[in-house]
């Protein structure tokens, strides 16, 4: 027995370090090949557009100023949004992984630098302790808070240049989809007229429900990850009490997706506030969520903390940030390792690290969606997945790269005190749901969940991965949803 172990050990062992070598060789060649793509989508750029477009690999973060009032700027080494209203000008943090992301090579020579650092101060601690703890207070002390504060509407049409001018409204980049459900972008991201795309099931022969459930989707889906499969699932009882509501998020599905958006937190949860609880005049409701979608649940819960009845989180993405860290970079690199196996984890850390690369894919993918989508209903013949697959085609690059960091990376700093609020200031039941073949989000997302939300029911279910948990088993979990809901009632 103990034999067959080491020998599991020595194999295991083996595979990191061929996983690890096969790793930096494949990720410093598309380090270069971003940097080249760099130079060649400026060029075309230009051609095609006859601007000269920045981007976060080549710009410094001040650069990335867009039309419709948002400024970039610095403060204290960090980088927020000046996010300009009708009466108020406001602060909202960005993710600094959006331009702060070194090469594999640049990274392992800090990281051996920084070992050599740390050796070297061990062995001198005994000799310098006060410098030390003096060292680390400045670090800690290097903080910064977002505020919101009123000034002059005139001083605000000033700073967006509306005085003796008029409101722009971007058109698509050629780069992107022309179709009529993607050129839905060219509206401003803050213009009334602008609303996510929502699909609302009620009571038949013009009944009225009793309650309200909001299903919102992860990253690169739509609403039809619910539509298309739990919806027909449901039973009539349930039909006959609830109103459920699935949205497309900003940028995604047929939702409208904005050129002059960066896609944070802020303007996802606005977005889906003026587009289903205002426009459906919700007052309380359950929240479904997944992956992604779960930051987003957390944040509405958090704002609205006595209207929500019940949460319900699938494959939560949240990575407690060890004391020290970065929280941003921590989940960008948990998120995605830079390693070529497993398959989920190369392709999640080409989507996340190169933004040139990425864009060239959604050039290929999403700009031919329609090419895609009826080949795709050609080959597999699956009403499911060929409506799952037009929800991954129908996206742009701009909105998948900035949701992509300024949500899952830029809320590493947040997501402890949604969920310290969940526990100590609301009352509903929380369930979380887990595959456990999860290759995506680690099972350890969901614990972590549990840790901070004591109440929160953890479920795990068997041989099933980040999309099987509801895919495939659609039936059961209507049912689980349907109990959870039957639960909660007051």
């Amino acid at each position: 027995m103990g034999g067959a172990w080491a020998a599991r050990s020595a194999v295991a062992l083996v595979g990191r370090v061929v996983n690890d070598v096969v790793s930096f060789v494949v990720f410093t060649i598309l380090d270069l090949l971003d940097v080249m793509l760099c130079l060649v989508y400026k060029v075309v750029d230009y051609a095609m557009e006859a601007e000269w477009k920045p981007c976060y690999c080549s710009s410094s973060p001040r650069d990335m100023i867009n039309g419709s009032g948002q400024i970039l700027v610095s403060e204290n080494g960090g980088s927020k949004v000046v996010r300009l209203s009708s009466t108020k000008l406001q602060l909202e943090d960005i993710s600094d992984t959006l331009f702060s992301r070194p090469s594999l090579v640049s990274e392992v020579s800090r990281t051996t630098v920084r070992e050599l650092r740390r050796i070297k101060m061990e062995r001198g601690r005994n000799r310098r302790p006060v410098a030390a703890l003096r060292g680390a207070a400045g670090v800690r002390s290097a903080s910064s808070n977002t505020t919101t504060f009123t000034i002059n509407s005139t001083i605000i049409q000033m700073l967006q240049g509306k005085i003796g001018g008029h409101t722009s409204y971007p058109v698509p980049r050629w780069s992107d989809c022309d179709c009529p459900t993607c050129t839905s972008w060219s509206s401003p991201s803050g213009s009334h007229d602008s609303l996510l795309y929502a699909h609302a099931d009620g009571p038949k022969d013009g009944g009225v429900a009793e309650e309200d459930v909001l299903f919102i989707h992860g990253f690169i889906s739509s609403s039809a990850f619910w539509t298309e499969t739990v919806f027909p699932n449901f039973s009539d009882e349930a039909r006959e009490r609830y109103r459920l509501i699935a949205v497309d998020l900003l940028g995604f599905g047929r939702s409208p997706k904005p050129a002059d958006s960066l896609y944070t937190l802020r303007e996802h949860v606005e977005m889906i506030e003026r587009s289903v609880l205002e426009r459906y005049k919700v007052r309380s409701f359950h929240i479904v969520a997944h992956s992604l979608g779960s930051i987003l649940a957390l944040a509405l819960a958090v704002k609205y903390p006595g209207a929500v009845k019940s949460l319900t989180l699938l494959a939560p993405p949240y990575f407690p940030v060890p004391k020290g860290e970065k929280g941003t970079q921590f989940v960008l690199r948990r998120v995605a390792p830079r390693r070529v196996w497993p398959a989920l984890a190369f392709g999640a850390s080409v989507a996340c690290w190169y933004e040139h690369i990425s864009r060239t894919v959604c050039l290929l993918v999403c700009k031919n969606h329609r090419l895609w989508e009826i080949a795709f209903k050609f080959v597999t013949r699956n009403r499911i997945r060929t409506f799952l697959m037009e929800g991954f085609f129908c996206h742009t690059h701009n909105a998948a790269w900035h949701t992509l960091h300024n949500i899952i990376c830029g809320s590493a700093g947040k997501l402890d005190g949604y969920l310290d609020a969940v526990r100590d200031q609301l009352s509903c039941d929380v369930t979380v749901i887990h595959g456990r073949n999860d290759e995506v989000l680690p099972l350890s997302c969901s614990y972590d969940v549990q840790c901070k939300i004591p109440r929160a029911h953890v479920k795990i279910v068997e041989n099933e991965d980040h999309i099987t948990i509801v895919v495939g088993r659609q039936k059961a979990f209507a049912r689980e949803l349907e109990e959870i809901w039957k639960n909660t009632r007051r």
